[in-house]
């Protein structure tokens, strides 16, 4: 069974899902939470029987589909993939088991599963056409989620959303078929196995192109300024369940794409983009963190609060080194839980009061002292206190850049200040005070169902940032390989000074440790 734990991953989610039609209406919620229990248990396993200490994929799978072409189901995992996989389950399991009395809940769930599907299969997905179909799969129960449960302005934010995306997928699958050919033109034969691609050595002309073919699909899936404009709209008008999923795993979609196809097939292309893409990053983390000061509605705060955490995401990811890049993926962790349970925590004072604007509350903290405490903890770690999860991925995040330019880091450390000036603003119009609304008087607080969900997010938050060896390790291991695959395929002077090659690091610190012996 766990030599094909990947493919059980994917398709359980989705057999249960179609199956969940036929299940009483009464039932739907247990059936919903037993189907995401036993996912996120899989996940798990799969992350037990992982070896940490490996760089390479593991759990692969490969069945041919369109062998003329090419084209095979293969999947596998590294430590890349492994912990965005399991957040997606877990988030999947607390989604459900928290969501609230809707219409149609039936309905609700079964879309659920079936983007649980999606999720896992473009996290796992070694083939690039395998990866595209899950990638704009998982646009179709995003759009019924927020078209269907949204609030007054869901139809153009779902329509926005799908559109700016889809877009972008189409360019990216120009240059996947441009990339097959370029394969097929070296070796005789057609291929879409990402693997495959790596090694292939481009020149930096045809690097450049493909590139920003790429680029283009995943930045607007981040989003990247100035592609960023769908998001806030989804988030505004999306349900709870859908800005959680949204903001947890779907955005993290374009930041892994960065990781696993742009650096390793196109490093040249990544050193030479690598200055203006840091700028945009920044101009994401200054700008949206000013936007999110203006904001009074607290769901757009959390919106663009994520998107100007995003940005340092990018900018670890292409600072080119294994500290950048693993701190972006630990980040992105990180960012997971934390926006996550910032939209579940939205969610849990907009079904008492069905407002989300700041100025109607005030004092919540003598009202609901354990809802207080859990948005605080939750509020600390989004802007990157130490001893929580974002403050590592952050800290390795600029620590990896620094090592490009200082003045960059500078800038983008000092936004991150700007971050904590709107937070802890939002967070003194909520809490603070005395309560001057009578209808915030008798507010009922947290309850059992709600904890549930919340305090497994607050004590992993805390865990990984006092101990994320246990993540970090696998994490580092796979991404010193893909650095250094980035080191031996560069073919300029300018990115082989830019990519260190870890064999090389590795030679002198042994003739150091025996030279002191």
């Amino acid at each position: 069974m766990i030599d094909h734990i990947l493919s059980i991953l994917i398709f359980f989610p989705a057999l249960a899902a179609m199956l969940g039609f036929i299940i009483h209406k009464d039932s739907i919620r247990a059936y919903g939470v037993a189907v995401a229990t036993i996912e996120f248990a899989l996940s798990l396993w799969l992350w037990f029987a992982f070896d940490s200490n490996a760089s390479g994929m593991q759990f692969m799978e490969q069945l041919p589909l369109v062998p003329a072409f090419g084209i095979n189901y293969i999947l596998g995992v590294d430590g890349i993939s492994l912990f965005i996989i399991i957040l997606a389950s877990f988030f999947t399991m607390i989604g459900i088991a928290s969501l609230t009395d809707t219409k149609n809940e039936k309905n609700m769930i079964v879309t659920l599963l079936f983007l649980q599907m999606t999720m896992a299969g473009v996290f796992s997905a070694l083939d690039a056409i395998v990866f595209y179909v899950f990638w704009e799969l998982s646009l179709v129960p995003m759009l019924y989620i927020i078209g269907a449960w949204g609030g007054p302005l869901r139809i153009y934010a779902s329509v926005k959303f799908f559109l700016y995306t889809f877009a972008g997928s189409l360019v990216m699958l120009v240059g996947m078929l441009f990339m097959a050919y370029l394969y097929y033109q070296a070796t005789g034969a057609w291929s879409f196995s990402i693997l495959e691609w790596y090694r292939l050595i481009l020149p930096e002309s045809f690097q450049l192109w493909l590139f920003v073919a790429f680029f283009i699909g995943f930045a607007i899936k981040v989003p990247m300024f100035p592609f960023h404009t769908w998001l806030p709209y989804a988030h505004g008008q999306a349900p709870t369940i859908g800005s959680v999923i949204l903001a947890a795993i779907l955005l993290k979609m374009g930041t892994y794409a960065f990781i696993r196809f742009s650096l390793p097939m196109f490093p040249d292309a990544s050193v030479f983009f690598m200055f203006p893409i840091a700028v945009l990053a920044i101009i994401m983390v200054i700008y949206t963190a000013m936007v999110a000061y203006a904001q009074e509605d607290i769901k757009q705060v959390v919106a663009y609060s994520s998107v100007s955490h995003m940005g340092i995401i990018i900018l670890g990811t292409f600072a080119l080194n294994v500290e950048g890049i693993s701190g972006s993926i630990f980040l992105m962790i990180g960012h997971g839980l934390v926006s996550g349970a910032l939209f579940l925590l939205v969610g849990v004072i907009y079904d008492r009061r069905h407002t989300k604007m700041m100025s109607e509350f005030g004092g919540l903290a003598h009202v609901m002292p354990r809802y207080a405490t859990i948005f605080g903890l939750m509020l600390m770690a989004s802007v990157g206190l130490p001893l929580t999860v974002n403050f590592v991925g952050e800290f390795l995040s600029l620590l990896g850049f620094y090592k490009q330019s200082h003045i960059l880091t500078l800038l983008a450390g000092t936004a991150i200040i700007v971050g904590a000036i709107y937070m802890l603003a939002a967070y003194k119009k909520m809490f603070f005070g005395t309560v001057t609304n009578e209808k915030n008087a008798n507010l009922k607080d947290v309850n059992r169902r709600e904890l549930l969900a919340l305090i497994p997010l607050s004590i992993i938050t805390i865990w990984l940032g006092i101990y994320p060896k246990p993540v970090l390790d696998p994490i580092n291991n796979s991404v010193e390989s893909i650095v250094q695959l980035m080191h031996d395929k560069s073919t300029t002077s300018e990115a082989k000074s830019r990519i260190p090659n870890l064999v090389k690091n590795v030679e002198t610190a042994k003739t150091s440790e025996q030279g002191a012996h």
